[in-house]
């Protein structure tokens, strides 16, 4: 079984995000491996050691700093990996025509990506390339096991979970709780520099955005800075409650 899972570089979630020039600047931003795609790529890692066989392939599509969020996966234990080389931001749905074109090249049998990107806070990459390749999709999915060539497992739904039976090929979105992803180790960080990682230019897969970015800006909520006088708590919580109705207006 081959399974693609699909690794984005994002600012660590400690990070102060800056804007410059009217766009995020993340020039001297600590990145890493998007959380989200961290459980797909340790559950792909997963499947395979329970097999005993099979292959997993890292694919990032981005600019030149990628290489470091694809030599993570590497060390994680990813067989291979593909960098799509661009500096151009895709969305979701550009981005899933370029990894619908790598899986038929490279006889995918299942793709894992995160639920939802935590860069576009979208939850569309997966139903987007799941719709190019004609394939089926389950979503956020928090247990999974492989037998022969049909997936079963548990997924989170409106009124709860339930369980799901799917044959490969399928494209399987992730959460937090499928799985605690490993830490890279010294020896596996070694082996990562021998593995392959081929670059590929964006250009060949023909994918242009179809949403462009006109500016960004972060949001900047200002403080009322209003003290309340704790020593009556009733009047403070009358008080409190006038302030979120008529001021705040965050209640009726």
């Amino acid at each position: 079984m081959r399974v693609m899972a699909l690794i984005r570089q994002v600012p660590d979630g400690e990070e102060s995000v800056r804007i410059r020039d009217g766009a995020v600047d993340l020039a001297n931003s600590k990145l890493v491996m998007d959380t989200m795609d961290e459980y797909g790529l340790e559950e792909g890692l997963r499947l395979r050691e329970k097999t005993g066989d099979g292959e997993v392939v890292a694919v990032g599509v981005g600019p030149a700093r990628m290489r470091e969020a694809l030599r993570t996966a590497l060390a994680m234990g990813a067989d291979r990996a593909i960098h799509v080389t661009t500096d151009v931001a895709l969305d979701p749905i550009a981005l899933s025509r370029v990894m619908a074109m790598l899986a038929k090249e490279e006889q995918a049998e299942l793709i894992l990506c995160g639920g939802q990107e935590t860069d576009w806070d979208s939850q569309a990459l997966g139903a987007a390339t799941a719709e190019r390749l004609g394939w089926p999709q389950v979503t956020w999915t928090s247990a999974l096991e492989v037998e022969g060539g049909v997936l079963t497992g548990r997924h989170d739904v409106d009124e709860g979970s339930e369980s799901f039976r799917v044959a490969l090929p399928v494209v399987i979105t992730t959460q937090q709780g499928l799985n605690e992803p490993r830490y890279p180790t010294l020896p596996n960080i070694m082996k990562a520099k021998k593995k392959e990682l081929r670059e590929e230019m964006l250009e060949r897969f023909g994918v242009r955005p179809l949403v462009r970015r006109v500016s960004e800006e972060i949001q900047v909520k200002e403080r009322r800075r209003k003290m309340l006088d704790g020593k009556d708590a009733a009047a403070a919580a009358t008080e409190l409650v006038h302030l979120l109705r008529e001021e705040a207006r965050v209640i009726a």
